[in-house]
Parts: structure tokens; C-alpha cells; sequence
């Protein structure tokens, strides 16, 4: 394991850095997002897929639900917004009561892609919100896929619902119309079909009709707008509460009309934080000169960070950086990130460069925003990213018959 590079302090009271080696990991291999659908799929018989979460029984037909933005600490926090999502607490992971993890970054378009092709972040390619691409210097964002870059070049591998479908399980994927065509689609969610709907009362009922279609079925659906409220509003708001209550009555409604044989898994990409509105909780790196030092270009998102230096620089970047948010942010080198297993344990060649020269992670309620070159994400009073266990804890909550 790398050690993280000593930095000298010129005070003795001044706070000690942050090991990056203590960041809490994802649990790789064994209960992420990652982990979810070759497990499902091995109990359907689906060759080269084996079980990785083991305390969850084979069903002959399943149905993943993701709820983007719903994080196991949030219902915890929330029993009497989602009496149902609460009443399944204790058969999330087959029935342990306990979460799984998503990856790092806990990000939209990472957790989905981990889901989507049952690989880590290292090996499927999305590590960030937006990262370099090696092969033209560019910022890439990855949940809007631009600027433009041929997809099947950016992650190559077969998703797990494409696998399903060509062993014989009837395989689905029902979620907003405006999703069906979308890069990010191609790459994590496509093989079967796709059934568009707009209402998330449509959706569950479609899903259930779905998952009855097959004498084997794997069926995937997904509700975006409580992401969507946390973002705008916070998840101490009553848009945010109002959202929940929805979702937990959409939860329910497709529960009731599971049919036979059949295993429900309501899951989440990411959990939130609240982030004050003020300059102790957020450090703006287009005013912040310290930070800018050296830096060629700022990728990733608030709370986690991937930071792309000028050639020769990287050295004195993570020293930078180390020195200025240290205390409050796990901070690595792209070598030490790597070492960690920040992005799970294999690193294919084609991502590595995709990796910042430094890599930053919040510990606490803080962000590094950008006022001037991401004045939309910088507005957001929700944010996720990191590893604490209010952004990397999701449930996997569980229903049969």
C-alpha cells in the first residue's frame, strides 16, 4: 500500500492532514452497486456471471428499482416520510439489514455505469462527473456526454442486461422516454428493450407487466426527480420530503404487483449533503489562487475532486492542496488513489489518464465549487461525491413472492 507524502507544518497547532489510506472504501467485490446484477443474473443461470453478494437468495425473475439520490442514511433520517422504504429496512441485503456501497466517486454516471456493466469505476471507465480525456486534453462529462466522444470507444465492455438478454432472460429497462437514446443509456443500460414512460406511477405498473413477461426476467427501472429536489432545495427541504413521500408510495405500488417468483431490490446510485452557503463550507477555486496554482484543468464535482496539472506541476499541486484543504479532504496522488483501491482493483490502461494528477475527496460538510466555470453545480445546496457514509451508504432493500 502507497503512504501518503509527508507534508511540514510551520505550526504546531496547525491540524494534521488527512491519510488518504483512511478514506472509507467501497466494498468492491463483495456488496457494491457494481456487484448488484452479475449476482442476480448468476442465480439465472447466466454464463461467466458469479454471485458476489452472497446473502442474496436466486429468484427466477428480478426487478431493480434505482432511486437516484436516495441514500441509506436519508431514510434512516426520514421514518415517518417513507413508512414503507422504512418497513424494509431490515431485508436490505438479503435480509443482514445492512446497505451496500456505491463507487467512488458516488456519482450519477459512475454508480450507473458500475451497475449497468457489473464493474468498477477503474475498469469501466466513468470515474467522475467530468474527467480529462487523454486523447484530446478535454474536459469530459460524463453524465451529458460532452463534447461528443464515440461511446462504445469510452466504455467497452457488454452490460450485464445485454449478457441476460442473449442467455434467454427477458430483459427491460423502463424510464423516461428522454433516456432512451442518451450515450450514458448506451453504454450502462442498454440489451432487451427500452419502454419509455413519463409518470413514475407508468413506470411501476409497466415494470410489474415486465417482470410477469418472462419465465425468466431481469428488469431494471429508475426515478431521478428526488436527485433532482436534493440538488435544488437540499434534503432538509420540504420539496425534498415531498419527493420522498412519492417515491416511498411508488416502492410500494410495484411491490404489490409483483408477480410469482420474483425478487424486488430497491437500490440508489448516491446518497446527499447539505452544503451551507458560506465561505467555511464552500472554497471557490476560481478565487482561490492557492488552489489554482498549477492546475491546468478542475474536473470532478464539489465533493469530489479530480485535479489535472500543468505538465511538471503534479508534484507541487498535491503538495498544494495537501497544505490548503488537507485537514478537511482525503487528498492523493492519482499513483496513491490508484494504490488505495479508490477505484477498485484493476485500472485499465485507458483510464488511467482519466484519473486526476490529485485526487480530493470531502470528509465533512464542504465543497470545492467554481463559480465561474460551473455556476450551475456551484448553485446546488445538495451535493455528493465522497465516501462518507451519507454519500457512499445505499439500500438494498428487498421484497419477494
Amino acid at each position: 500500500m502507497v503512504q501518503p507524502t509527508a507534508v511540514a507544518h510551520g505550526w504546531p497547532d496547525e491540524p494534521e492532514p488527512l491519510d488518504p489510506a483512511t478514506a472509507p472504501l467501497p466494498e468492491y467485490g463483495t456488496g457494491s452497486l457494481g456487484d448488484l446484477l452479475p449476482t442476480l443474473v448468476a442465480g439465472q443461470g447466466v454464463p461467466g456471471c458469479t454471485p458476489r453478494i452472497t446473502e442474496l437468495a436466486p429468484a427466477d425473475r428480478n426487478c431493480v428499482f434505482l432511486i437516484d439520490g436516495l441514500g441509506w442514511e436519508q431514510i434512516l433520517a426520514h421514518p415517518d416520510e417513507a413508512p414503507y422504504l422504512t418497513s424494509l429496512l431490515g431485508t436490505s441485503r438479503g435480509g443482514t439489514g445492512h446497505p451496500i456501497t456505491a463507487g467512488f466517486p458516488a456519482t450519477t454516471a459512475t454508480s450507473l455505469a458500475s451497475v449497468g456493466t457489473g464493474r468498477f469505476p477503474g475498469t469501466h471507465g466513468l470515474p467522475g462527473y467530468t474527467v480529462r480525456n487523454p486523447d484530446t486534453g478535454e474536459l469530459m462529462n460524463q453524465l451529458r456526454w460532452k463534447p461528443w466522444t464515440p461511446p462504445q470507444v469510452w466504455q467497452p465492455y457488454p452490460t450485464v442486461f445485454r449478457l441476460a438478454d442473449q442467455a434467454g432472460i427477458h430483459t427491460a429497462q423502463v424510464s423516461s422516454p428522454a433516456f432512451q437514446d442518451t450515450p450514458l443509456t448506451k453504454i450502462a443500460l442498454s440489451g432487451g428493450t427500452f419502454h419509455g414512460r413519463l409518470s413514475g406511477e407508468e413506470r411501476m405498473d409497466l415494470a410489474a407487466e415486465q417482470l410477469a413477461a418472462g419465465d425468466r426476467s431481469l428488469v431494471y427501472t429508475y426515478y431521478s426527480e428526488l436527485d433532482g429536489a436534493g440538488h435544488r432545495f437540499g434534503i432538509d427541504s420540504d420539496a425534498w420530503r415531498g419527493q420522498l413521500m412519492f417515491v416511498d408510495r411508488l416502492v410500494q405500488r410495484l411491490a404489490e404487483q409483483l408477480p410469482p417468483r420474483s425478487a424486488l431490490y430497491v437500490t440508489a446510485d448516491h446518497g446527499m449533503v447539505d452544503i451551507p452557503f458560506d465561505e467555511d463550507h464552500r472554497l471557490d477555486f476560481d478565487e482561490d489562487w492557492e488552489l489554482r496554482a498549477g492546475v491546468a484543468l478542475l474536473g470532478g464535482e464539489g465533493r469530489a475532486r479530480h485535479v489535472y496539472a500543468v505538465p511538471g506541476a503534479a508534484s507541487d499541486v498535491l503538495t498544494c492542496w495537501q497544505e490548503v484543504i488537507g485537514d478537511r479532504f482525503w487528498v492523493a496522488s492519482r499513483e496513491e488513489a490508484v494504490a488505495l483501491g479508490w477505484f477498485g482493483d484493476t485500472i485499465d490502461e485507458r483510464v488511467y489518464g482519466r484519473i486526476g494528477d490529485v485526487v480530493a475527496a470531502a470528509q465533512g460538510p464542504l465543497a470545492i465549487t467554481a463559480s465561474v466555470n460551473e455556476p450551475n453545480e456551484s448553485a446546488m445546496t445538495g451535493m455528493h461525491g465522497s465516501m462518507t457514509p451519507e454519500e457512499q451508504l445505499v439500500p438494498l432493500l428487498e421484497v419477494r413472492t
